[in-house]
């Protein structure tokens, strides 16, 4: 017998020891089992998962940031420095530029650059759901982090080897896009296993500032090197992720079932009076008089139901999300460093408030739509008040110290709360509802799904940023209040569409 098929020894109430049914362990866990019983140990592992799931992701955001830290480096204007006496060349406008980025179509080949990860990733979104269902979690996180924290110093060898080629920088970018749609997926799926329905907007909403707190890390940690040896901010992010990605392979424990826990309860009961009859449900009748091996069909019908009732407006609403949301991440550090003439590092260092604003929002946002019982209501309220918030951004924004920081933690809240409740809350619901019947493979395909759409709008979001920016700032931000109404005019869709719905219950 397999060291690893070892019955699992916890001790109960009644005996000393019992014996659990034969489940696949590492020894990590079986040690864990042991120490804990069934009661404590399920409240542990959750808490553990948790962490676990937060230190990845935070991994994954932190290795992204870099980029926008490093643009202000990549392209600067050196008329405002001293030339070294024995460097060769003649533009005093240039000398201090990382080539190809010393042209004047910069910002456009930023773009490209941005570009290659998001279109990389929103395409690989749509395919890592199908990969996150057949592939153990731990194994398919393992790999996903290995391979990011390799490309991530790729880039930042660039430097080192002395590359100036745009077809080199946007090749590694697009690979670790491809690589990096590994997580959203598979940690969504991860806390899902263990967290019910209950204060899951709460706990998700707090879980889900670790897309903030890696976006601060990483430019904390990028701002260290920028000015000195921008190789090394990519560099020390991609040896962090890939060290997580070995604590994943020895301690993610995937499902309650794994430990000998009792997994939770996903759904709330609906009375049917109060549900409406489903759009396949009719079909579904049909198939169950069949006999069992029409399961995958029933399956399938569920997740079309579920598709056409739910996730393709909130897929809609987070593309316009998350367009607003990217278009900072990539290109605030330049708008704060061209607008209110800051360093490099003191531009990355004051971006991060809007990070900071993005844990509160999506902290509020989870609460409050916990209390209400509306997902989609608390989006619409949200994105109503970030469009003119980001008009005086853009007008007032600059003219104190004390407005620029105020004026983006509540920017910060205000874009990435709907964006946050959208990726975590609102993608566990529809991925673990009642109709699906707690197919574990719902929630990866759902999450992948809403989360592709809406990467769709991060491709897009720091391209038109990029394209538009030469004609004015005043115009990106024009472009971002725009897309921030349109996915607030989905948000209330929703809400009015569902009144009166099964779906209403949950959204």
């Amino acid at each position: 017998m397999n060291s690893s098929e070892y019955p699992v020894l916890v001790p109960t109430k009644k005996s000393s020891l019992s014996v659990l049914p034969t489940v696949q362990t590492r020894p990590c866990e079986q040690l864990f089992s042991f120490l804990f019983s069934s009661d404590l140990s399920s409240g542990w592992y959750r808490g553990f998962t948790l962490f676990l799931t937060f230190l990845f992701y935070t991994s994954y955001h932190l290795s992204r940031k870099p980029i926008s830290i490093v643009k202000s480096e990549l392209h600067k204007n050196c008329s405002t420095l001293i030339r070294p006496p024995n460097l060769n060349g003649t533009d005093n406008e240039t000398w201090c530029d990382w080539a190809p980025f010393d042209q004047d179509n910069y910002q456009t080949l930023f773009g490209a650059v941005d570009n290659s990860f998001l279109v990389a990733y929103a395409i690989g979104m749509f395919f890592s759901g199908i990969f996150g269902e057949r592939v153990p979690l731990r194994y398919y996180l393992t790999t996903g982090m290995l391979l990011s924290g390799l490309f991530t110093c790729l880039f930042g060898l660039g430097f080192y080897w002395n590359i100036h080629s745009i077809w080199y920088y946007a090749f590694v970018q697009a690979m670790n896009g491809l690589v990096q749609t590994t997580g959203w997926p598979a940690v969504v799926a991860c806390v899902g296993n263990w967290f019910g329905k209950g204060k899951r907007g709460f706990i998700m909403g707090v879980w889900n500032s670790h897309t903030s707190v890696g976006n601060i890390l990483g430019s904390l940690i990028a701002g260290v090197f920028v000015s000195s040896a921008w190789g090394m901010s990519f560099i020390v992010p991609g040896i962090i992720i890939a060290s997580t990605g070995i604590l994943c392979f020895f301690f993610l424990v995937e499902k309650p079932e794994d430990v000998g826990c009792s997994p939770p309860q996903h759904h709330v009961s609906i009375t049917k009076e109060h549900m409406k009859p489903l759009l396949f449900g009719f079909l579904r009748i049909i198939f169950e008089r069949q006999g069992p091996e029409k399961g995958m069909f029933l399956f399938l019908l569920s997740l079309c139901d579920i598709i056409l009732q739910g996730v393709m407006e909130f897929s809609l609403c987070l593309l316009f999300a998350k367009l607003v949301s990217y278009t900072f991440l990539y290109w605030l550090p330049l708008y704060i460093s061209n607008v209110a003439h800051f360093d490099p590092k003191e531009a990355g260092d004051m971006s991060t408030l809007f990070d900071v604003g993005g844990i509160v929002g999506g902290v509020v946002a989870g609460l409050v739509s916990d209390q209400t019982g509306g997902r989609a209501s608390t989006c619409c309220v949200m994105l109503i008040v970030a469009a003119p918030m980001l008009f005086l951004y853009n007008h007032i924004g600059q003219h104190s110290l004390g407005t620029t920081i105020g004026m983006l933690l509540v920017c910060g809240a205000l874009v990435n709360g709907p964006y946050a409740l959208i990726t975590t809350a609102v993608s566990a619901d529809l991925g673990t509802h009642e109709s699906l019947r707690g197919n574990s493979r719902a929630l990866s395909t759902v999450t992948a799904i809403i989360d592709g759409t809406g990467s769709i709008g991060a491709a897009l979001g720091p391209l038109l940023a990029g394209l538009i920016s030469p004609t004015g700032w005043n115009n990106v931000f024009f472009m971002l209040i725009t897309a921030d109404i349109l996915a607030c005019l989905v948000s209330c869709n929703i809400t009015m569409w569902k009144k009166g719905r099964g779906l209403n219950t949950l959204f």
